[in-house]
């Protein structure tokens, strides 16, 4: 749930920012493709499933990734408000920037900064945490519910 809330969302904020940016809709997703398409996968503005399907599956993959610690470390701790949630999700989202930009090799990053700037990056990562408050909040609700 949270994973999947977490990479809605971020898709959703890539979006909107490309198209601020006047890139298409669909680049951050196909840029996303680029470990298996090169770079000049971000320049393919039109949906395909070689890019897009790749793209975004790639990038929901990516986002479970990330819930995976987040929702073990809530688990293991008292149930959260909003905002101590967010705060947590913040933190995931700002180890998975720094992971996704100065850990792993460039292969094997999201393949956004071929496409936007740094700026829309960074707001996507704040969507991230965001997303992933959001799903938290949902999984939390839905344990009570057991």
């Amino acid at each position: 749930m949270t994973g999947t809330v977490a990479s809605f969302v971020t898709a959703a904020v890539l979006a909107v920012l490309a198209k601020a940016e006047g890139k298409s809709a669909l680049q951050p997703a196909n840029a996303t493709s680029h470990w298996l398409h090169g770079d000049k996968a971000g320049a393919v503005r039109k949906a395909d499933l070689e890019h897009t399907a790749v793209g975004f599956g790639t990038h929901h993959a990516s986002a479970i990734f990330w819930a995976g610690p987040f929702e073990a470390w809530l688990a293991r701790n008292s149930p959260r408000s909003p905002l101590l949630m967010l705060r947590d999700a913040s933190a995931m989202a700002i180890i998975a920037a720094v992971v996704d930009y100065l850990v792993v090799p460039k292969r094997l990053t999201p393949g956004w900064e071929t496409v936007l700037s740094k700026r829309s990056i960074a707001a996507t990562y704040v969507a991230l945490a965001l997303g992933l408050a959001a799903g938290g909040l949902i999984a939390q609700e839905m344990r009570k519910g057991r």
